[in-house]
């Protein structure tokens, strides 16, 4: 009996360990798919941010990916791989291109795989604080008055689009971003963007503030 109880309290080590292993199920395929499609070469997936320079910046094609895991909610990514819709109104990098909408589209087994992987990329940053994404009065007047938002992003108003194109859309950002990473890039921007065009507001935002503005934003669809 002893020795059943070892082999079984071995086995299911052996199998929390390889289930904590980023090879599980998806995660390697997964990887192998975002090299295959060539996502690399828009995309960096090995953190820390490295850009400098607005040089730096500048010659970089696509978003960063190496804390996707702590920026996007889960079944974002596999959905929006399957089916890309631009986030983005302008090209990366660009004030005056519109942007094409011609990201690849991915199968729906390598959007899931991909998606997996990306998911496993996570910053220390992000702290799991558990904030609610919800449309708090404080908030939207922090968003809309007070550091007028509305100037770089655009939004849904009363079922019609309004607000900047420079900056990303918070369209649907209720089913994209995890209020937890707004918040972290709030705070300390220069973790995830060394060199950025966006206000820092630490220091000018309360903390208390920048978590109702993170909720808030984070309600948007």
């Amino acid at each position: 009996m002893t020795s059943f109880r070892r082999l079984l309290s071995a086995g299911l080590l052996s199998a929390a360990f390889l289930w904590s292993l980023p090879s599980h199920a998806g995660v390697a395929e997964g990887r192998k798919a975002f090299e295959a499609n060539k996502c690399s070469g828009c995309h960096q997936v090995e953190g820390p941010a490295r850009e400098k320079t607005i040089k730096d910046q500048m010659a970089k094609k696509g978003p960063e990916l190496w804390y996707a895991g702590s920026k996007f909610k889960d079944g974002f990514l596999a959905k929006w791989l399957a089916n890309p819709q631009p986030i983005r109104p302008f090209a990366y990098n660009s004030i005056t291109e519109r942007n094409r909408g011609d990201h690849p589209k991915l199968s729906q087994k390598d959007s899931s795989d991909v998606a997996a992987y990306l998911m496993g990329l996570k910053s220390r940053e992000v702290k799991p604080l558990g904030l609610p994404a919800v449309d708090n009065p404080r908030g939207r007047i922090i968003f809309v008055k007070k550091q007028s938002c509305y100037g770089c992003h655009s939004a849904r108003v009363r079922g019609k689009m309004a607000g900047g194109l420079t900056g990303p859309t918070f369209a649907g950002a209720s089913e994209r971003l995890n209020p937890d990473w707004v918040f972290a890039y709030l705070k300390n921007p220069k973790v995830f963007k060394p060199v950025k065009m966006m206000p820092v507001y630490a220091g000018i935002l309360k903390e208390s503030e920048l978590k109702e503005l993170a909720s808030y934003v984070s309600s948007l669809n």
